[in-house]
């Protein structure tokens, strides 16, 4: 399309801004600010700056409910990644995003540029990238197609993350038919940074100078933002608005920018992520109370004939914009050429606050800053309780018909969703950097800090299904699981980072999950003390007119004041007391159990008492803190049977006898929540008792490679662990190979 050719009128006539993603309010709207038609190229930075992805138009009434401060939290959301304190003058930096739309058209570059997109967010803080998580949904593995997503997802992480040499520590992936068109890719990055190195995203000084580092821009990505905050449907041609990285050049980026931050000529720095250009230069201008002007001239670009209109749209990777107090441009652009990353001033901070754009002498936009920012449209949506609730809440909890315990536990055991998850980060480097303590495979992965004891607990979690059942009651569970993940390995949670996934807003039910899932999380994060510190909103996550189930991703840090505290959770020694910790009834919903027999979910989700997990939590952190506890591993798919299994896949020669009591359906396989297993030594079983309430011993560490579990005195699991590892462990392959 020749922009040239379109007048400001025509766009108005022909309903142009339409095809940008605009309504005819948000139209109105725009030419009231502007007081005046705006022309082709202003409405398409309307667009991307007013689509759900860059202005969260939906989502703000309902973020606002976030709990965000803490004693650790030195920043929370609003610039690039949030940052918490961990003591010695150092900080924490991290944040989730999710790359769905993009990986839904080209999993491999979609998944490949999340990746880097997060990276830069949490560099452009000043911190150094230390450790790569995600968090990841795809259909049923039956499909061919969901094989592919899957598959050419995960080698879009592997090759970006192994090439920038920060280690792709651990994550989960789950699966279920809600996901099948609509897959869902969430990166969450930590980086490590001295608090006076912290960095904000700020074009503050008049005069002073816009220099664009990195990538050159290209066609690629235009219209990424409004393409991400859209339905995507299947039979759409989306590729031109997925970007394509290049982890070379975000290698070199990283390094060139950690050296940058440490002079005092820079003023600010932020990433061009979701609408490239136009988002990063508009909120650095508009968070610093001023206005910047750039020629489009002097932008890098890979491809002949640019236009502004494109040049700003432009979504293309591995770019940052920097302000730069002036006279100072060429101590900073020196260190940008000796770490080989092209860099130029293309621009000034100017006092009006406007948002002004030349090319070729003339201007071809020129906006009010706030506009696209403060002033974007804020929509409070209409919510209606799902029709399906009440009909769930009124199911009275029941136990499942199960024949044969032991038939039943193999085949959870080779569930995608529980299954070993090894073909996928076998493909990641997670040795990078030398301070990986605990990997994937662990309840949290534990990364050293540097030139200390100490060490961070990172982890993602979220089961889906109990929000689509019960959507606050979900919510809590999400991140009590994940401080669960935490504390098992024997750190004390800090903060979250939430990837907060829906489906269409517009419909009431949606964006009641959304609500009221909200409204769990912020209750958890009081309880549990880990507040807001940043995250990411995608909505729109559907497709043939089904929305995928709610599907809040909570990333969680925890701190080890020392390393001597890292628990594993896997049993350690033969002779060691299994305990479980907490209590179990029948609660079936939502869980995997239910998925295998019914094929789909309904009835209650598994209750949660926040007072209880919280004192839970306590207690069991001041036992591992007082070294009475050998092991920890929290419940959750699968209930204790699959945790018990989990237990001994250690390749230590070990095995378990346990005894249990009641239904053995319930004492299996429910998922009540709140509980751990961990086991204790002889010795310390009595200090351990006295510490931890409604800790009972149900076993007892074997070296005999057999898990044994009898209920009632009858026996009803006998299994060599070395069979059932084996099944847990082919299954993923085995499906993968089905469908090549």
């Amino acid at each position: 399309m020749d922009i040239k050719n379109i007048n400001p009128e025509q766009i108005e006539a022909e309903q142009l801004y339409k095809e940008l993603g605009l309504s005819d309010e948000e139209y109105k709207l725009i030419k009231e600010k502007m007081n005046r038609h705006p022309n082709y190229t202003e409405t398409s930075i309307f667009s991307v700056m007013w689509s759900e992805h860059c202005s969260y138009k939906s989502s703000k009434p309902l973020l606002r409910k976030f709990p965000t401060k803490g004693e650790h939290v030195l920043q929370g959301p609003g610039e690039g990644a949030g940052v918490v304190d961990i003591g010695d003058n150092q900080a924490v930096v991290f944040k989730i995003e999710s790359h769905n739309s993009p990986s839904a058209v080209e999993p491999f570059e979609g998944s490949a540029t999340g990746v880097g997109g997060i990276v830069r967010d949490v560099f452009s803080m000043g911190a150094k990238p230390i450790a790569a998580m995600n968090s990841l949904r795809f259909g049923n593995l039956t499909s061919e197609r969901t094989g592919w997503l899957f598959a050419e997802a995960i080698r879009g992480i592997a090759s970006y993350g192994n090439v920038i040499g920060v280690p792709t520590v651990g994550g989960e992936v789950q699966f279920d038919e809600s996901y099948k068109e609509n897959p869902l890719v969430n990166a969450m990055v930590v980086g490590l940074v001295n608090h006076d190195d912290v960095q904000k995203g700020i074009a503050a000084g008049v005069g002073n100078t816009v220099i664009y580092a990195g990538g050159s821009t290209g066609r690629d990505g235009i219209h990424g933002a409004t393409f991400s905050s859209d339905v995507v449907e299947g039979d759409k041609d989306n590729t031109s608005a997925v970007a394509i990285g290049d982890p070379h050049i975000g290698k070199k980026l990283i390094d060139a920018c950690l050296e940058v931050i440490h002079s005092e000529a820079l003023v600010g720095i932020q990433d061009m992520g979701a609408a490239g250009l136009t988002s990063s230069a508009s909120e650095m201008a508009s968070k610093a109370g001023t206005g910047i002007e750039m020629n489009l001239d002097l932008v890098p670009q890979r491809e002949d004939n640019m236009d502004a209109y494109e040049i700003m749209l432009s979504e293309s990777q591995e770019r940052m914009l920097l302000v730069v107090k002036k006279g100072q441009e060429q101590e900073i652009l020196d260190v940008f050429k000796k770490h080989d990353v092209e860099a130029v001033a293309i621009g000034e901070v100017i006092e009006e606050q406007l948002f002004r754009i030349k090319q070729h002498g003339q201007v071809w936009a020129e906006i009010p800053v706030d506009a696209l920012t403060e002033d974007a449209p804020v929509y409070n949506l209409p919510t209606r309780e799902a029709a399906y609730f009440k009909e769930f809440k009124a199911m009275e909890n029941s136990v499942p018909a199960v024949e044969n315990h032991q038939e039943m536990l193999r085949k959870l055991l080779q569930q995608p969703t529980i299954a070993s998850k090894e073909w996928a980060y076998k493909q990641f480097d997670t040795e990078a950097q030398s301070n990986t303590i605990a990997g994937p495979g662990a309840d949290a992965a534990i990364v050293r800090i540097e030139g200390t004891d100490k060490a961070i607990a990172i982890t993602t979690d979220c089961n889906s299904r109990y929000i689509y059942l019960d959507p606050e009651v979900g919510g809590k569970i999400a991140v009590a699981e994940a401080a669960r993940n935490i504390v098992s390995s024997g750190a004390k949670p800090l903060a979250i980072t939430d990837g907060l996934n829906y489906g269409n807003p517009t419909n009431p039910e949606v964006y009641w999950q959304m609500e009221k899932s909200i409204d769990g999380i912020s209750e958890a994060c009081l309880a549990l003390g880990t507040p807001v510190i940043s995250g990411n909103v995608s909505m729109y996550n559907q497709s043939e007119g089904e929305a995928i189930m709610p599907t809040p991703i909570i990333g969680m840090v925890g701190l080890l004041e020392t390393t001597n505290d890292l628990t594993p959770n896997h049993f350690q020694q033969a002779d060691d007391a299994i305990y479980l910790i907490g209590e179990t009834s029948a609660e079936f919903g939502g869980s995997e159990l239910q998925n295998i027999l019914e094929g789909s979910y309904s009835g209650k989700a598994p209750v949660i008492n926040l007072e209880v997990e919280a004192k839970r939590q306590k207690q069991l952190l001041e036992a591992i803190g007082q070294g009475l506890v050998e092991s920890a591993h929290d419940l959750s798919e699968g209930g204790l049977g699959v945790a018990l299994a989990e237990s001994v896949f250690n390749e230590k020669g070990l095995g378990a006898k346990v005894e249990l009591t009641g239904d053995p359906t319930t004492a299996l396989f429910s998922e009540s929540q709140s509980r751990f297993i961990v086991t204790v030594k002889n010795e310390n079983k009595a200090r351990f008792e006295q510490l931890v309430d409604q800790a009972t011993q149900i076993g007892v560490v074997t070296d005999n490679e057999k898990l044994t579990v009898n209920v009632e005195d009858q026996q009803i699991i006998d299994e060599h662990v070395e069979q059932i590892n084996k099944l847990w462990k082919e299954a993923i392959p085995n499906l993968l190979k089905s469908e090549a």
